[in-house]
């Protein structure tokens, strides 16, 4: 996997696939209701310009309505704002907009229904501040879901490190088995041990972060190398790949399968000494598939092995062992979990149907109505995880 990162996402309204969704796809705000999609033009919904200044924190919502319509967030202040529209009993968050800038407007399309609700203005270096309580009479409301803190992700990150370090003796013990075949010229068994010990890398996508430098020689590619495959600068993986699948020596190998080698035990041993950054989880657990979709099913990372498929599998896997950590934390927030994770058993399924006795089919050999299938499942399971990263991006609350 090649993480090449979300940008950062400054509008956040709740996702709740099922129940109300609200999200920003393609620059238009697009709203389903019981999985019935309906598009709501923001210009045609009612409006309520409110301040979010920590002076007069929500001023402005004086007459309040149910049902979809808009905020016009205005900052009137020389300093950039957070905004969380909340409950103010339970904390539980409907809505929020990062980054607004110095005398900006910024819009919230919500639906809101009977209840209380206040908005919450968390400007730079200043504590935060609580508007008045607006209280609707009847309607139904949209999805909610208490804040995650960084307090709250420290036990899931700490257990899915500790996952990361027995995972990273597994890429050395399968490396080593590589290195050796190649070292006594068998290159048919390099050929063989290559796939397993790739795949237990690609399987700790949420920690391509913490692994920093280490990563790039590890499962680089040659993309911005001027000489291409034949630059001294492409190592790793795939550089071991592309010499093994195109017709390199044993003699010719030893050297990348040697720095291999050398990298991944320096990561090893170094592990227990770096710390992820638990307010990155969530993100992660969405990046995995996201990049999953961006380069394996599209072969930019085949070196010659045809096993983009195999690693799109692995990175399934490795998006399993995060959202098994966040369980605890998404059971009480994510309405749809137990659909989320039907679908990434179901993607397994559809994946394994590639695996004939350790020989992947490779992706130019899938056909058009098989394609399909891949690419919707997954494409599909980037949507869910996506509100899988809002509902654990930490919130500052104080």
């Amino acid at each position: 996997m090649v993480l090449s990162g979300l940008s950062g996402r400054s509008l956040r309204p709740w996702a709740v696939v099922g129940v109300a969704v609200v999200c920003l796809v393609a620059g238009v705000l697009a709203l389903t209701h019981d999985s019935h999609p309906a598009h709501a033009d923001p210009a045609a919904l009612p409006h309520t310009t409110v301040e979010v200044s920590a002076s007069r924190c929500g001023r402005g919502w004086s007459t309040p309505v149910s049902g979809i319509q808009v905020f016009d967030l205005h900052n009137p202040t020389d300093g950039p704002a957070e905004v969380l529209l909340e409950d103010p009993g339970s904390q539980a968050v409907y809505g929020e907009v990062e980054d607004i800038g110095p005398g900006t407007t910024r819009e919230l399309t919500v639906r809101l229904g009977k209840g209380a609700y206040a908005f919450k203005c968390v400007p730079d270096d200043a504590d935060a501040v609580t508007g008045p309580t607006v209280r609707i009479a009847k309607g139904r409301g949209g999805p909610a879901a208490a804040p995650v803190t960084e307090h709250d992700l420290i036990p899931p990150a700490l257990a899915y490190q500790k996952w990361i370090g027995g995972g990273l003796s597994d890429v050395v013990r399968l490396t080593t088995t590589l290195k050796d075949a190649i070292d006594r010229g068998d290159l048919a068994a390099a050929r063989t041990a290559w796939l397993p010990a790739h795949l237990e890398y690609e399987r700790m996508g949420a920690a391509y972060d913490a692994f920093g430098d280490a990563d790039g020689a590890i499962n680089g590619t040659d993309a911005g190398l001027p000489g291409g495959v034949h630059d001294k600068g492409f190592t790793g993986f795939h550089r071991v790949e592309y010499g093994l699948w195109h017709g390199e020596s044993a003699a010719s190998l030893r050297g990348p399968a040697a720095g291999l080698l050398t990298a991944v035990t320096a990561l090893r041993d170094d592990w227990a000494q770096t710390r992820m950054d638990p307010a990155q989880l969530g993100l992660r657990a969405h990046e995995i598939l996201e990049n999953t979709v961006q380069f394996e099913l599209t072969g930019r990372t085949d070196y010659g092995s045809g096993s983009n498929l195999a690693t799109a599998r692995a990175n399934l896997d490795g998006t399993e062992q995060v959202l098994s950590r966040l369980h605890p934390l998404l059971a009480t927030r994510y309405a749809d979990l137990a659909a989320l994770e039907g679908e990434l058993k179901q993607a397994g399924t559809v994946l394994d149907g590639f695996d004939h006795g350790g020989a992947w089919t490779p992706l130019g050999k899938l056909g058009h109505r098989r394609r399909e299938v891949v690419d919707a499942v997954l494409d599909d399971l980037v949507e869910r995880l996506a509100s899988v990263a809002t509902l654990c991006d930490p919130r500052r609350t104080v």
